[in-house]
């Protein structure tokens, strides 16, 4: 096992079953930490190429190093790094087998199969924690393993849909009108729902841990993208339940603050989110509008919210009147929030977000070198550790079984042939 004592999730060991996102990007947090994951996925075939399906989502694919696209997609590369791969046929007896035999030796097993296909295989986990008591299992489902959808698939845009969230994204209806051909609900455009599930799910996972290290017994984590995207509504969610009235789309506005929102200025677009009474005071001396603050349907931010078709014309006029820079610098100034709308460019080049190290830099056996999203947790005795870049298909299959105690011949030959590719 290659995990350093230093790190929080040192001499942890992962047995991951997931794909795609949810599962990967739980799993990719759980390893920056220390654990030592393996990534169990499915051997090539006459039909398939195997291993996890985001390896082929591109372009855009990792470079090698004579500039030729390699078979490593940028999806699959920003959720695996810090991971081992092997390859097993799970839906043969022999690769059941093995997966059982790395269960007995695991602390934790992450899966995001179907509600029911773990049972099939008998690695559900009455299964395995009859053979490792202090398993800590995790599932990840679109719906959860109960409820009249238990046995749907689930997908994050779909997700997004049902749970609420496209309701409540997406122009207003004073910016469109009842013509929903102007626009309409929008996705977020990353996946939420399969990420906060991730960040859950290592969440349950961590507290799984230390219950099971308090009494000796692991238990099962039940983890839908459903549920996940009900709970992350937060103010939203409590808004309705409060008053029984669904939240409505606001744009780029604040259901609950104003002003919190983008505006246009003299040369493009910013953010002012504006958090309290005393920030609004401030900005309006910025604007050269202290009457505002004085006007008791603006003074606090109740009021402000009751009359917002009333400010946010006002505000609008003011705002563009001046430069994004000229704002922000002023505004800076006066402790009053606001930000830049920058794109990914502006973003990998912002002084803050290099001073942070967000990216970083590992060896790659295809590309020589490959760039990543650094994590963003900072732990001072602790430290995340980049150890390994995303692994190719199966390069980790045979030094992953002689851990294990499988000699090396019966790796040889459970590699090489059926089930296992």
């Amino acid at each position: 096992m290659t995990t350093s004592p230093t790190q929080a999730l040192g001499g942890v060991r992962v047995l991951d079953l997931s794909r795609v996102l949810a599962g990967p990007w739980c799993t990719q947090t759980l390893a920056d930490l220390g654990a030592d994951v393996i990534k169990v996925e499915r051997p090539p075939s006459a039909t398939s190429s195997g291993g996890d399906d985001t390896r082929g989502w591109g372009p855009p694919f990792l470079k090698d190093t004579f500039g030729a696209d390699t078979h490593e997609a940028a999806y699959y590369l920003g959720t695996n790094r810090n991971k081992r791969s092997i390859t097993v046929d799970i839906a043969h007896p022999d690769g059941q087998a093995l997966i059982r035999k790395l269960a007995q030796q695991s602390d934790v097993f992450v899966e995001n199969y179907k509600v029911g296909d773990m049972a099939r295989y008998g690695l559900d986990f009455a299964s395995l924690h009859a053979l490792n008591p202090r398993l800590v299992y995790c599932s990840i489902t679109g719906f959860g393993q109960t409820g009249p959808y238990r046995e749907r698939a689930g997908y994050d845009y779909a997700i997004q849909g049902m749970g609420g969230l496209m309701s409540v994204t997406g122009p207003s209806r004073a910016e469109i009108g009842d013509d929903a051909s102007g626009g309409g609900p929008q996705k977020v455009g990353v996946a939420v729902s399969d990420l906060f599930t991730g960040m859950y799910a290592c969440t349950a996972i961590l507290a799984a841990l230390r219950h099971r290290d308090l009494t000796g017994v692991g238990q099962a984590i039940d983890m839908a993208l459903l549920d996940t995207q009900v709970a992350m509504l937060a103010n939203l969610g409590a808004n309705y339940l409060t008053t029984g009235i669904a939240p409505q789309r606001m744009g780029n506005a604040h259901q609950n603050i104003v002003p919190y929102q983008v505006f246009e200025v003299a040369d493009g677009h910013m953010i002012l989110a504006v958090g309290n009474d005393s920030q609004f005071a401030k900005f309006c001396e910025v604007a050269g509008a202290p009457h505002l603050a004085q006007d008791p349907r603006f003074g606090r931010n109740s009021e402000r919210v009751r009359h917002r078709v009333t400010l946010v014309p006002l505000l609008a006029a003011l705002m563009k009147a001046r430069t994004r820079g000229d704002w922000l610098s002023a505004l800076e100034a006066a402790k009053v929030p606001s930000g830049p709308i920058n794109d990914l460019a502006d973003v990998f080049a912002d002084p803050q977000v290099q001073a942070r190290e967000m990216t970083v830099r590992l060896a790659h056996p295809l590309a020589g070198e490959v760039n990543l999203v650094a994590s963003p947790m900072k732990l001072s005795a602790t430290p995340v550790q980049y150890r390994r870049p995303p692994p190719l298909l199966g390069e980790h299959t045979t030094e992953v079984l002689r851990e294990f105690g499988i000699a090396v011949d019966v790796a040889d030959r459970e590699i090489r042939t059926p089930p296992f590719r």
